[in-house]
């Protein structure tokens, strides 16, 4: 039976603790999922004053999975008790973390998974003189801060994690790129894409700007074009089975979006 995927190779660039469930996804498509993580993730220690600000605050916004796994370690591996703050995720998957963790969600966009979409949502819209804190990584997206402190809202971060560029052995890839060996890559930031470029030699990123790119966003969708790919998809929502989903129809020929 053809299920979609019968004998590509997908290169996953999931950072390494995070790849495991679209690689599986991918070999259940009959796809081969080869695993080169440009992003690393570790902890970045909130101090003691910035953890109780967090907790009295009027919104405690996460901006993904990471931001809610790493929070959970900087609160002890549990969830804190609450006063009056309500929690925001920025998408179902971050939302799924929180449920998972029995956290409250009071806020999530209910289709653009962003921080467009959340600032979009009716309770973004009074929030003038409410303390939001946002939990993310170091370095993150200010768009989401800019639009709640436009509306009179106290704005903090809770950093609780960093992103870096990992040591990598990058021959085997460089060596199938320019094989032609690859069908396509899965990118699901905008960072992880440009941490792959800068992992790859001049010969080889030429090479693979004419690979098939599914991405997790249309603002990575965005930035991919701004670099110069050539054939991108990008996938409706930033989950791994929607991922797998739009790589299927983009070999069926039924992906509409594509961006040649």
């Amino acid at each position: 039976m053809n299920t979609g995927l019968t004998a590509k190779q997908i290169l996953v660039t999931r950072p390494v603790d995070q790849a495991e469930n679209l690689c599986d996804l991918i070999a259940k498509a009959g796809g081969q999922p080869w695993r080169f993580p440009t992003l690393a993730i570790t902890p970045n220690l909130p101090d003691a004053t910035g953890l109780a600000n967090a907790l009295n605050s009027n919104w405690l916004i996460f901006t993904s999975s990471n931001a809610v796994d790493f929070a959970i370690r900087a609160f002890g591996g549990k969830m804190p008790q609450f006063g009056h703050t309500q929690v925001a995720a920025v998408g179902s998957a971050t939302a799924k973390s929180l449920h998972d963790f029995k956290w409250p969600v009071h806020c999530v966009p209910a289709t653009e998974f962003s921080s467009e979409g959340l600032l979009a949502e009716p309770a973004m819209q009074s929030v003038a003189d409410l303390d939001c804190v946002i939990v993310r990584g170091v370095g993150g997206r200010d768009k989401l801060a800019q639009g709640l402190s436009a509306r009179g809202a106290k704005v903090s971060y809770l950093e609780v994690y960093r992103r870096q560029r990992p040591e990598a052995d990058n021959l085997s890839l460089i060596d199938a790129i320019m094989r032609r060996q690859l069908d396509a890559i899965s990118i699901t930031s905008t960072e992880a894409l440009d941490n792959l470029l800068a992992m790859l030699d001049t010969d080889s990123i030429e090479r693979i700007k004419n690979i098939n790119l599914v991405v997790a966003s249309p603002r990575i969708a965005e930035r991919a074009r701004e670099i110069g790919f050539k054939h991108i998809a990008a996938s409706n929502k930033p989950c791994d089975e929607q991922i797998v989903e739009t790589l299927k129809t983009l070999y069926n020929g039924e992906y509409s979006g594509r961006s040649n």
